[in-house]
């Protein structure tokens, strides 16, 4: 009976950690600021936009501080007009950045209960396997991304969203200019790797 009960700790464990590691590197993702620094000269993002890189990123800033806010309810950006259904997506986009967040805080201190228990117990060798298996992510994420990332970005909206609101017109929602499906697309690759 002991050894079950440890054998369902360990496991616990391992989930806890896993689930944290995870929402770990979309945190760190999401809020990769160099990376849209380098995809504005990277993929011209200014030759969509009529501003100067500065003001862009000052934008950029303001969205990810209403995406990051759990207490900044209102979506304002300096420069781009938003519409009904551009806010409502960006509102959902939030709610999945605040969910992350309570998923890696809530996983953090089992997680380092779970090291340390490792640690003290010389069990380093039990996340062998699972980091293993765990390299196989981006081997799966490779062949997602050969069908094409325009299919994969349009699955991972309909999973994620319940609603067409992500499908932005550029005429009454220009952010979209400056959010190009390729940063997207790097954005994942960082994740993945």
């Amino acid at each position: 009976m002991k050894i079950k009960k440890w054998m369902w700790g360990e496991y616990a464990g391992l989930i806890c950690l896993f689930f944290m590691l995870v929402s770990l590197a979309i945190a760190i993702t999401i809020n990769f600021r160099f990376l849209y620094m380098l995809d504005i000269k990277y993929l011209n993002i200014l030759d969509n936009t009529t501003l100067d890189q500065n003001t862009l990123l000052k934008n950029y800033d303001q969205l990810m501080f209403y995406l990051n806010n759990p207490f900044q309810e209102v979506l304002k950006l300096q420069d781009f007009p938003i519409s009904a259904s551009g806010a409502h997506h960006f509102y959902e986009v939030k709610k999945l950045f605040l969910l992350d967040y309570v998923v890696f805080l809530s996983m953090l201190f089992p997680s380092i209960y779970y090291i340390r228990y490792l640690n003290k117990n010389k069990r380093f060798w039990r996340l062998i396997r699972p980091f293993q298996i765990g390299m196989l992510i981006p081997v799966v994420f490779a062949f997602m991304m050969m069908m094409g990332f325009d299919r994969f970005f349009i699955l991972f909206h309909e999973t994620f969203f319940n609603n067409d609101d992500w499908l932005f017109n550029p005429a009454t929602d220009p952010i979209i200019n400056v959010l190009p499906e390729q940063f997207f697309m790097h954005s994942f690759v960082v994740f993945f790797f």
